[in-house]
Formats: C-alpha cells, structure tokens, sequence
C-alpha cells in the first residue's frame, strides 16, 4: 500500500466517561502506538498494554481503536494523546535466488517512511534556527554541576551558552502557597528578596533565613544589610556632626577661657597698680603728719617763749596756741588716714595674689579645654571617615535609578559583582553578573521603588 497521510498522532480530551478514542494512522502491531495521558499540572504518564488500554485495527490503513481499561479511563482534567512509535528496525530478510517478495518488500518501505514521518513529528515539535538563519554550533559542553538550576541562553555573539538563572517574580511570601523552582519573592520582615531552589507549599512565618523551609530558598538581594548600612551611615554621620559641633563648643569655651585668663591678669596687673599707688598714698601721708607734728612742737615752743614777753604778746601767744591745737588734731587724722591707707593697700596687695591664682587656674582650665576639643575633633573626623566608607561600599552596592546599563560605578570605578541598579527607561531590576547586565525578570517595579532600590536596594548596592 501507499503512505498518503503524514498524520502520526491524534489528541483527545477525556470527560471522565469515554472509555474509546480512535486513531488515524496505520500501525503494524499493538506495540507501534504509544499512548500518553497529560494531567493539568502537565504530568505526562506513558500507558502500558493490556494493563491500561486494550488495541484494535493493527495493519487497518485507516487506524483503529485505543480501548481504556476499568479504572483507567481518562478524567475531565486530563488529555490523551495517541502518537505511532514503529521500531526504528529492519526486519525483512531478502533470501538469494527467491521469487521478489513485494509484500514484503512494501511493507519494509512503509516501515521506513513511517520512521521517517515519527521523526519529522519530533522535529516539527522542536526549537531550531529557521531555514534562513545560521549559528556557530549549537552544541554546549558544560558539564551538569555547572548548568544545574542555569538556563540556555545566547552571548554577545548570538552563539548558544549556559547563563545564570532568573525566576518569576510572585510577590510577598505568604504560608499555605505552593512555589516552584525559581520562584522570586519578597521577605516583608526584612525586605530581602529570595529565589527558590526546590518546589515546595510554604509553611511557618518569617523572617525566611530562620524560616523551617530556610533551605529550599537562596538569598538574592540583601536589602536588610543595606538598610542597616545606610542606616548606621546615617547615625554615624550624626554622631560626626555632633562631635564636630562639640568640638566646636569646646573650642569656643576655650576661647572664652582664654579671654577670661587675659581679662584675670589684667585685673591682676591693675590691683598691683591700685596696691602701689595705696603705698605711696599712705607713704605720703605719714610724712604729712609728721610734718604736722614738728610744725606743733615748733608753735609750742614759740608760744611758751611769748608768754613770757610783754602783755602785747598774750593775744597772740592765745592764738598759737589754738593753731597748735587745730595742727595736732589735723595730725591725729593723718595718722588714722595713713592706717586706713595701709589697710588699704595690704587689701589690694591680696586681691592682687588671689587674681593671679584665679589667672592661673584659668589658663590651665583653657589648655585642658583646648586638649579636649582637639581629641573632640580627631573622633569627628574619624567618625566622619567611617560614615563615608560605609556609605561608599553601600553606593558601589547599589548604583541607583539610570536611564541605561552603566559601565563603570558611581565613583567611575569598576563594576563589581551582584551590582544592582534599577532601569528608568525600561522599568527593570538589573544586576551585574562580572561581564554583562541581566535582568531580575517579571519584577514588580512599584514595590521595588517603594522599598529604596534606587537599593536598596534597593538595593545593596
């Protein structure tokens, strides 16, 4: 017979009661077809003879029947796809000198089209380069560890290589929901998003680092690390500003010391002064009195001397001796200023040692406080330093909102590997793989946003 048709494989949908469905192709015995059942996960379980279905029609041109078996007949749910599967051999033997067998003969033509129109089946349902198209090789070499959990990709030359896997994004991780192999989500308790390495229907609480399912999921972004980064660059950046505005102070309490030890010494210097000028003062009233006094002994004298002259000289010998009078009180006073004026000066002469004592003590005070606000200015400036160091790993981390793949990071250094950044012109999450930038796929952007990637994150970096 002829082979006319290229059919080689007839699908159905079960509904739970029909327990027959027809194929349309010849086959030689029961063994050529292969039956397959597909569930609506998309399972696919191959059938065995006899055990699970029954064959008519092997050798009809025009098919046959495929008959389920009590408990085996096909769901709703799933769908049964009877496909031809003839031996890929050469069964027919030619012997020497015998009449042609052309039975035979056909029938070894017709298996070998038949083998034929499986494998263009296979191939029809397989990726390859269009007719028109050309690639270096298509084949790869890495071995399993390598390209386990990876994915086929094409490199900058269009050629076909292993790449770094990606996942689904599928939002906040909640308990009770089943996740498959490279499922993508984030951890609310820390921000930090994960990528899932095995299958699994979650169960516990987070945070997922010390969750009972820790080991199915793979820690992609820190955003934790990052946040404590930025939030201790901010704190220390704080603690820089107050140190300086202490060392401020202190320096200014400094000067202030300082002016007050010069106000001190000068006081000092003026009670010295004040001292002197007392001395000389009460110097020069003790002479005064004693002036005073010679000038009452000498009147004395001159008024013992007239009482003894004429009566003429009475008067006048009274009024002497009234001046002599007046000129001894007047020196009695000078005495009692000349004290006063002493008491004064030791006065003076003491505040005058106290106020170098209180000079000293300030300008001891002023060094000391000097010494404190220079070490007050070293821990700034160390605070300080530190602060920028956090904040730069942080920066080299995550570079931020850009409208296109940078080369180089914000400092214009190398990139490193795992840096992140997020694409304003295509609303992606990128990162950085140590030769090219891929993209965080199916990533909702808004949430990426909300939570500082622009990293973190957002990231980070």
């Amino acid at each position: 017979m002829t082979i006319s048709s290229t059919t080689v494989r007839n699908s159905y949908s079960g509904d739970g009661s029909t327990d027959t469905f027809n194929y349309t192709f010849k086959i030689f015995a029961d063994t050529d077809l292969q039956v397959i059942i597909r569930s609506s996960t998309a399972t696919e379980t191959v059938k065995i003879l006899t055990t699970h279905y029954t064959v008519t029609g092997a050798g009809s041109a025009s098919g046959g029947t495929v008959v389920f078996t009590a408990g085996n007949i096909p769901s709703a749910t799933e769908t049964v796809v009877l496909r031809r599967a003839v031996p890929q051999t050469q069964a027919i033997d030619y012997i020497a000198n015998d009449p042609f067998p052309a039975e035979s003969h056909e029938e070894g033509l017709d298996r070998a089209m038949m083998t034929l129109q499986q494998v263009q089946e296979e191939v029809d349902r397989s990726i390859k380069i269009s007719r028109t198209n050309t690639m270096t090789s298509t084949e790869f070499t890495v071995g399993p560890t390598e390209r386990a959990g990876k994915f086929l990709s094409f490199d900058s030359n269009g050629e076909l290589v292993v790449s770094q896997e990606v996942g689904t994004y599928q939002g906040n991780w909640s308990a009770g929901t089943t996740y498959a192999a490279r499922d993508i989500v984030k951890d609310t308790s820390t921000n930090n998003i994960f990528l899932c390495n095995t299958g699994h229907t979650s169960s516990g609480v987070e945070p997922l680092t010390t969750n009972t399912d820790s080991a199915k999921w793979d820690l992609l972004v820190d955003a934790e690390s990052a946040t404590t980064s930025a939030t201790n660059a901010a704190a220390s950046a704080t603690a820089a500003a107050s140190s300086a505005s202490a060392a401020s102070t202190s320096a200014s309490n400094a000067a202030t010391s300082a002016s007050n030890a010069s106000t001190s010494e000068t006081n000092a210097a003026t009670s010295e002064t004040n001292a002197a000028s007392s001395a000389s003062s009460a110097s020069t009233s003790a002479s005064n009195a004693a002036t005073s006094e010679s000038n009452a002994s000498t009147s004395e004298t001159n008024a013992a001397a007239s009482a003894t002259s004429a009566s003429s000289s009475a008067s006048t010998a009274t009024t002497q001796a009234s001046a002599a009078s007046t000129s001894a009180s007047n020196a009695a006073t000078s005495e009692s200023n000349a004290a006063t004026s002493a008491t004064n000066a030791a006065t003076s002469a003491s505040n005058a040692s106290t106020s170098e004592t209180n000079a000293a003590t300030s300008a001891s005070s002023a060094s000391t406080s000097a010494t404190n606000a220079s070490n007050a200015q070293t821990a700034a400036e160390t605070a300080q330093a530190a602060a920028e160091l956090a904040y730069d790993n942080f920066d080299d981390r995550y570079l931020g909102p850009k409208a296109s793949d940078p080369t180089l990071d914000n400092d214009g250094d190398a990139l490193i590997d795992g840096a992140l950044y997020f694409n304003t012109t295509t609303n992606v999450l990128k990162y950085w793989d140590g030769a090219a930038w891929q993209n965080v796929e199916a990533v909702d952007t808004s949430n990426f946003a909300t939570n500082g990637f622009a990293i973190a994150m957002a990231i980070a970096l």
